[in-house]
């Protein structure tokens, strides 16, 4: 897997073997970074659910000042800091073993600039665990998010609708194949 741009733009970057994580293929991945612009320079990055760091470092990349990349298995939280330590992004990039969706895993209220929220397809296939994954975004834009900051949501195409999103968040789909990224914004910063 590479980097698609910004300073470290050709480098290269172990991905976990197998099919345990799914990273988000090169053509998402850049109409998502080309939309996200405002929000990197100097911003404060929270990489949820981030296998090999694809999204966070490639934020870092693009002039974001630093990133909290949440992973929950040990050892691809593991190959993750190998990576960030190899494009010697370290001192910029903080790895948390933990559960993307437990609160203690995303840092302070207030403080992230851009949020990326990319959870395995199976916890949108079961209705249960679909409704805590989207209680669990509208905490994060609402507690996490920094007022005028985003969060992209990576869902599989068809695995949830607008009316599933929490009545508070402004939402806009745009569908690449079989990937939808949803861009979620606070609705009270919308109306102001």
């Amino acid at each position: 897997m590479r980097i698609i741009g910004g300073e470290l733009r050709g480098r290269r970057i172990s991905a976990p073997k197998g099919r345990a994580t799914r990273p988000m293929l090169d053509r998402v991945r850049e109409a998502m970074f080309s939309t996200v612009g405002d929000w990197l320079e100097g911003g404060q990055v929270l990489d949820l659910f981030a296998g090999s760091g694809s999204l966070g470092i490639e934020a870092l990349s693009r002039g974001a000042a630093k990133a909290r990349l949440v992973e929950r298995n040990p050892k691809t939280a593991a190959l993750l800091a190998a990576n960030l330590k190899a494009l010697e992004l370290s001192g910029r990039a903080e790895v948390v073993i933990g559960n993307a969706l437990d609160r203690a895993s995303w840092g302070k209220r207030g403080s992230a600039d851009l949020i990326f929220f990319d959870p395995p397809y199976p916890l949108l296939e079961d209705p249960n665990a679909r409704t805590e994954v989207l209680a669990v975004l509208a905490s994060l834009a609402c507690e996490v998010l920094l007022p005028e900051g985003l969060l992209v949501f990576h869902a599989q195409r068809g695995a949830v609708g607008q009316a599933a999103f929490d009545q508070r968040l402004e939402v806009e789909e745009r569908r690449y194949g079989t990937n939808s990224l949803w861009y979620v914004k606070r609705e009270e910063v919308i109306a102001s």
